[in-house]
């Protein structure tokens, strides 16, 4: 695994940046697509999973803190929440701007990179310190 991944500022300013480019995402969706409701909620959708999950970045960049076996899994985990907002957050934005699916099948991957990114910030926790 690259060295800059189980940096914990690396993975603390991504998740800064990630959740800059969150709050930036949902004024766009919020006034740009004010005028179809449901293309909007699906929006503010991916924006709310968007931040949660850079929130879940940070919380990385602090287990990478603890030592070399929590940062392990903390990176995956911050490759998971990664993926998942590519691929949860990201398509969710094409089909409430166009009105159609960017990648047939990337939500539910993202949403189950979602989740174990979750899990794998739990056995982060769990593991020693080193």
């Amino acid at each position: 695994m690259p060295q800059f991944l189980l940096s914990n500022r690396f993975w603390t300013a991504f998740g800064a940046m990630l959740a800059a480019l969150a709050v930036a995402a949902g004024a766009y969706g919020w006034h740009a697509l004010e005028g179809d409701q449901a293309f909007r909620d699906i929006f503010m959708l991916a924006v709310q999973y968007h931040m949660w999950h850079a929130l879940g970045l940070i919380a990385v960049g602090w287990r990478c803190a603890a030592g070399p076996g929590a940062a392990k899994w903390a990176a995956f985990a911050g490759i998971c929440f990664s993926l998942g907002i590519v691929l949860f957050s990201g398509n969710l934005y094409v089909f409430a701007m166009q009105a159609q699916v960017a990648l047939k099948g990337a939500a539910p991957v993202g949403g189950a990179a979602f989740m174990a990114g979750w899990a794998l910030l739990a056995v982060s926790a769990l593991a020693k310190s080193d």
